[in-house]
């Protein structure tokens, strides 16, 4: 498969020329949208979306119970999900996660003795549909005995979440920007409508295929911090509900997205999904320029500029208390129309400002 007609696909299935109706459909069609990054994360799934969705509007998604929520689905890394998809996810991921961040957890002074006792202060706080900040968090670990300090409240937080003792929910208020955090719920209270399938592995591959194919397994594997052996298993489990259509390379068996009149333009967020969920990241991008984007030497994968599939450049943008309404700024390395460049970066600050 030529790389144009490779970038069109992939355009195509990750609904940037096919964009969903809604919010939550991006959502579900994407599965796991990658969101350290929380404005990344939310502008990823309003760029797969029809229209203009503002900010606020995707944040209403998640002010609903059993609609979107965010964890570390895999590769310790936080993503945005339906909310009924996180429990059997992380029923893949969480052990693999947890086993990689042992040796930190050793040197921050976290063993199973602290984290059964934080696991209980939190459940028994946020019990009866209470939430809590990220702050209070740290202080339910603090009235218990234990120091949330030096990154410490953080990996305890993650490591309940792998759990299934917290989940991050509806978005807390923020005068004068965008918000940056959000609510700690329970999962048990929040996700009413939990689903499990069949085959949960094979399960993952066909939703990784069906919105980033055409793609290979080892593509799946990186996105998914899964193993060889497991992806290969996903793949014997999937069956003919994938089809490889050029050599190692799958998509879904059912229809996919039709395309839509878009910009030819995109401006797309940090970390984005077209850029960073494949192994082989010189499709989307010359590798000339890879170091343009990253990942850095401190794990930071810029905003990026994509043209008819390719990445022309980078972009920059402040979503700091009285900055978030100033233009963003682009850095162009490759071709592209300086209008559509504008409308595309016109998109963006209709979205963080609405």
């Amino acid at each position: 498969m030529d790389v144009d007609r490779l970038r069109s696909e992939r355009l195509r299935h990750h609904r940037l020329s096919a964009p969903a109706s809604s919010v939550a459909e991006a959502a579900s069609h994407m599965t796991a949208t990658q969101a350290q990054e929380f404005w990344g994360g939310r502008w990823a799934l309003a760029a797969r979306t029809r229209g203009h969705p503002t900010l606020s509007e995707v944040d209403a998604a998640f002010a609903e119970p059993g609609s979107l929520v965010r964890s570390w689905t895999q590769r310790g890394t936080l993503h945005i999900l339906p909310a009924r998809d996180l429990a059997w996810i992380l029923g893949i991921t969480a052990d693999r996660q947890t086993r990689q961040y042992a040796t930190i957890h050793r040197g921050l002074g976290i063993d199973a003795d602290m984290l059964t006792r934080a696991e209980s202060a939190v459940r028994a706080v946020l019990g009866g549909g209470n939430r809590l900040t990220r702050p209070e968090f740290g202080t339910v670990l603090s009235g218990i005995g234990i120091d949330p300090s030096g990154m410490r409240g953080n990996h305890i937080f993650s490591a309940l979440a792998l759990r299934l003792v917290v989940v991050l929910g509806p978005v807390v208020p923020r005068e004068g920007g965008p918000t940056r955090d959000q609510y700690v719920v329970a999962p048990e209270e929040w996700i009413p409508d939990a689903e499990a399938p069949a085959d949960p592995l094979a399960e993952l591959l066909v939703r990784y295929i069906r919105s980033h194919g055409p793609a290979g397994i080892g593509d799946f594997g990186w996105w998914a911090g899964l193993p060889k052996g497991l992806s290969q298993q996903a793949r014997e489990g999937a069956g003919e509900r994938v089809v490889e259509v050029d050599d190692g390379l799958f998509v879904a068996a059912d229809a996919a997205p039709r395309r839509s009149a878009v910009d030819p333009v995109r401006a797309l967020p940090p970390f984005e999904e077209y850029y960073l969920s494949y192994a082989d990241r010189t499709v989307p991008c010359a590798p000339g320029f890879l170091q343009r984007i990253g990942p850095s030497m401190n794990g930071i994968v810029k905003p990026v500029l994509v043209a008819d599939g390719e990445i022309v450049g980078v972009w920059s943008h402040s979503v700091a208390v009285g900055k978030h309404d100033r233009a963003p700024v682009p850095e162009l390395f490759g071709v592209a129309d300086a209008g559509d460049v504008e409308v595309a970066l016109a998109r963006f600050a209709r979205f963080i400002t609405g």
